[in-house]
């Protein structure tokens, strides 16, 4: 079955005819390993050589974190594959390497080789396209050992972003815990305010983090793929661990596209056409994270336009 979903801010709405082309994005409704890797079979045609596969393994104990079972069967399906991270530029339970190292032990990311791709505090400068304000963004050094990348995401809330999905994920992910996420985050790397609520936000921040997710982007060309796991959907981010607060609103299911704008843009969608979402709608207002989806249309990131092709 294949049916175009919403598009927040689009003369589209369900069932209308548009024009030009649409991005593809897979979805279904049922959560669990067999049905992520279905979705990926559909996208990964171009997927080859070193894999890295981008999540977010989150702080100690958080109640929201994607199955590790989940991921772990997935990884399985995908050869000569490593799950990836970078260090938190907030102090936090991953702030650095030989705290990472021992939160990872304890979320359970222990079945599969974890790179912390700014373990040594080494960056590698990635180049930023006519970007909104950022020239160019420092990565963790690792990420260009890499041939191609999956971004594995459990699409959220953000405190500060309104909403995390792939562009959030790679956005401030792939970014050097220090020096990266200070650029991503518009404060000065060598005096980052200690309280995150003094740092930039709404659309300033999110502008920064389309430039930072498209240097990425650009680097891996087509071999970049997106899987949004909507389950356990917090209004707040997995960095928030057992801080988070409790989910309002029932799962969704799991996208996949080839496409970031797309893919997020779908998952908003879903998001705002539920009637169980206040609460997630009002952290995504709040915060202006919609900005998040207008600024990759305007860089042409991605398309807006998609039709949601149902897999069940």
């Amino acid at each position: 079955m294949t049916k175009q979903a919403p598009v927040i801010g689009s003369k589209n709405v369900t069932g209308e005819v548009y024009s030009g082309t649409a991005a593809k994005v897979y979805f279904t409704k049922k959560i669990d390993a067999e049905h992520l890797i279905k979705l990926y079979q559909k996208i990964n045609e171009n997927i080859y050589g070193k894999v890295a596969i981008k999540l977010h393994t989150g702080e100690k104990k958080g109640p929201n974190i994607l199955p590790r079972d989940m991921v772990k069967a997935f990884q399985a399906q995908v050869p000569n594959s490593t799950i990836v991270e970078c260090n938190t530029l907030y102090h936090g339970d991953r702030f650095d390497t030989e705290g990472h190292r021992e939160t990872l032990k304890v979320n359970g990311w222990t079945f599969s080789e974890v790179d912390i791709m700014d373990e040594d505090d080494k960056t590698v400068a990635l180049p930023v396209r006519n970007g909104f304000h950022l020239k160019e963004v420092d990565m963790g050094a690792h990420l260009v050992n890499y041939d191609s990348l999956i971004v594995l995401t459990h699409f959220k809330g953000h405190a500060m972003g309104g909403f995390g999905g792939s562009m959030k994920n790679i956005a401030i992910g792939c970014a050097s815990g220090h020096l990266g996420k200070a650029q991503v985050h518009g404060v000065d790397p060598n005096n980052v305010p200690e309280n995150y609520l003094v740092w930039p936000m709404k659309d300033y921040f999110m502008e920064l983090m389309a430039d930072s997710a498209q240097a990425t982007c650009n680097y891996f060309g087509k071999h970049i793929v997106f899987l949004n796991v909507m389950r356990r959907i917090s209004v707040d981010c997995d960095c928030a661990g057992i801080t988070a607060a409790e989910p309002t609103m029932a799962d969704l299911g799991i996208a996949a596209s080839t496409d970031i704008l797309a893919i997020d843009q779908a998952c908003a969608d879903m998001v705002f056409a539920a009637s169980d979402s206040h609460d997630m709608k009002e952290r995504i207002e709040s915060r202006h994270g919609l900005r998040q989806l207008s600024a990759m249309a305007e860089k042409k990131m991605g398309n807006p336009q998609y039709e949601l092709i149902n897999i069940d």
